[in-house]
């Protein structure tokens, strides 16, 4: 697990977060977990990859790139095809429980 910084309405926040670099830790993601921490997703460059939250829990997304936010979004479980409607880096997603940060 590694230290994720970044800022999110004029706070600066820091995340626990477990680094899915591989393309089954990606693949992976939050399905089957019932308890995990934030996943931070990292692509080599900039993507205009989907998403979907089959057999998740919701969850909050948030889309990088450059390390600055472009989007944020709650997801739902059973989302087809979740995406930005920009390019991006990194993809943040944090269970529904690690919400408060972000009230």
């Amino acid at each position: 697990m590694v230290m994720f910084k970044f800022k999110f309405k004029n706070k600066n926040i820091s995340l626990d977060v477990v680094e899915c670099r591989s393309v089954f830790s990606r693949a992976r993601g939050l399905m089957f977990r019932r308890k995990s921490k934030p996943l931070l997703f990292i692509f080599g460059k900039s993507v205009d990859q989907s998403i979907h939250s089959f057999f998740c829990k919701p969850f909050f997304a948030i889309w990088f790139n450059k390390n600055k936010i472009i989007e944020k979004r709650l997801v739902k479980s059973w989302g087809i095809s979740v995406k930005p409607k920009e390019k991006f880096d990194k993809l943040l997603e944090i269970p529904v429980d690690g919400i408060k940060y972000f009230e």
